[in-house]
């Protein structure tokens, strides 16, 4: 059985209210069962310094990339992944994170490419645990192996690949989640694209950088301000969003699907860590 929404009033504003939670909300219902609670951090040490009690640790690069290749695990892969981590098909499970739930969001978008049913996002993630001094632990759990079935990847409506973003480079919009020094060229290393050939964007891109979308405190905006920085996007058509590997991009769309309801937003996680390497790919520089 889902665990049950959370009322935080400003929640119910945004379109899909049921995909997020408050740290009030998840520290009152700690240890229910059906209840699943995933670290996802860019600085994976940070889990052993102290996390929220429960939490299991998933690691985007030690346990959902393939080792032999630039994509995801397949779906025997993940279901092991979800037995080991002792989550069942039909759990909640809660994903938080740093950074703003930078990568909690990408692992967020993986559940969903394999067709996890109900997935939420701790609002704020580890930062507004930490701030709100809520009670942490060191224990790694050893959870009851889950019961997950082999997962089936469901792509479509959610992941594009480099062929097809080619190919709508004149009809479909473009936004670039990554920094402006990154979109106009001037950090040819961005901070999550290393060994990138050339700097600079897609054609036709528009820059939204990701972490335009919370405030300081790392919670997302008010769906009315979401709604007034992307107005120049229109929720009705079919939207492509990319960033230096896929990570920063996952938490745009996140944005754009659950709390402002647009209604196809397409990850190119290949991003610019694929075209700026490629060759003969057409790229931009600048502002424009």
């Amino acid at each position: 059985m889902a665990a049950p929404l959370d009322p935080l009033p400003h929640f119910q504003d945004y379109a899909h209210p049921e995909a997020l939670v408050s740290a009030a909300w998840l520290s009152a219902r700690l240890g229910t069962p059906g209840l699943k609670v995933v670290e996802a951090d860019e600085d994976r040490l940070l889990y052993d310094i102290g996390h929220i009690p429960t939490a299991v640790r998933i690691d985007w690069h030690h346990d959902l990339a393939d080792p032999l290749t630039r994509d995801f695990i397949d779906g025997q892969a993940f279901a092991e992944l979800m037995h080991e981590k002792g989550i069942s098909k039909d759990d909640t499970v809660v994903i938080y994170g740093d950074r703003s739930n930078w990568w909690a969001a990408y692992t967020f978008w993986v559940f969903k490419l394999f067709g996890h049913e109900d997935v939420r996002l701790l609002d704020g993630g580890r930062d507004a645990w930490m701030s709100e001094e809520r009670d942490t632990s060191f224990l790694v759990p050893d959870p009851t192996p889950g019961n997950y079935p082999t997962a089936v990847r469901q792509e479509k409506n959610l992941r594009i690949r480099v062929s097809e973003v080619r190919a709508e480079l004149d009809d479909t919009p473009i936004v670039d989640a990554r920094s402006e020094e990154e979109f106009v060229g001037h950090a040819l290393e961005g901070m999550e694209c290393p060994a990138t050939q050339r700097g600079g964007h897609i054609p036709g891109a528009m820059n939204y950088p990701w972490s335009e979308a919370v405030d300081p405190s790392g919670r997302f905006l008010r769906r009315e301000a979401l709604e007034q920085h992307y107005a120049h996007l229109d929720p009705a058509e079919r939207t492509i969003v990319y960033c230096g590997l896929g990570d920063r991009s996952a938490h745009t769309w996140f944005v754009l699907t659950y709390l402002l309801g647009f209604r196809e937003v397409l990850n190119y996680d290949g991003s610019w860590a694929e075209w700026g390497n490629m060759i003969g790919m057409p790229i931009a520089t600048g502002s424009e």
